[in-house]
């Protein structure tokens, strides 16, 4: 009876207290941080905006090489974003080819679910590791 009673007041006890933590999280809390964490953070963009880029993927969808192909080339860029208007949409040019690659895929995965979506359109496009953009994140307010 006494190991009974000895139970029930340990199990009151603990039950108290969960209910009392509950109305801890009922305050406000507020954070104290060091004045240098701000300036730190801003060393830390701009050495991102410096860089080219991060690692990611494209899918290349225009290769050529010969008289016509710069005008080729802003041809295929001009009908993709009359199609994916929300995708950018590159050229480069390295002797003596074009190219034409679209996206900013941060993951492989990403860039080959669009691949299938165009590859109807643009039969001979793949996926190919390149530097992509930075992407946008909104900083909350």
């Amino acid at each position: 009876m006494r190991i009974i009673f000895v139970l029930l007041f340990f199990i009151t006890g603990f039950c108290n207290n969960i209910i009392a933590q509950d109305t801890i999280f009922q305050e406000n809390i507020e954070i104290f941080q060091d004045s240098r964490i701000d300036s730190l953070v801003q060393i830390h963009i701009a050495y991102n905006q410096a860089q080219d880029g991060i690692p990611g993927f494209r899918v290349q969808i225009f290769f050529d090489s010969g008289n016509f192909s710069q005008q080729k080339a802003m041809e295929i860029i001009e009908k993709f974003h009359e199609r994916y208007e929300d995708i950018p949409a590159y050229i480069s040019w390295k002797a003596p080819n074009y190219r034409v690659r679209v996206g900013d895929f941060r993951t492989r995965l990403e860039a080959e679910g669009f691949l299938a979506r165009i590859k109807y359109r643009y039969p001979s496009a793949f996926v190919i590791p390149s530097k992509i953009n930075f992407p946008n994140i909104d900083k909350p307010e």
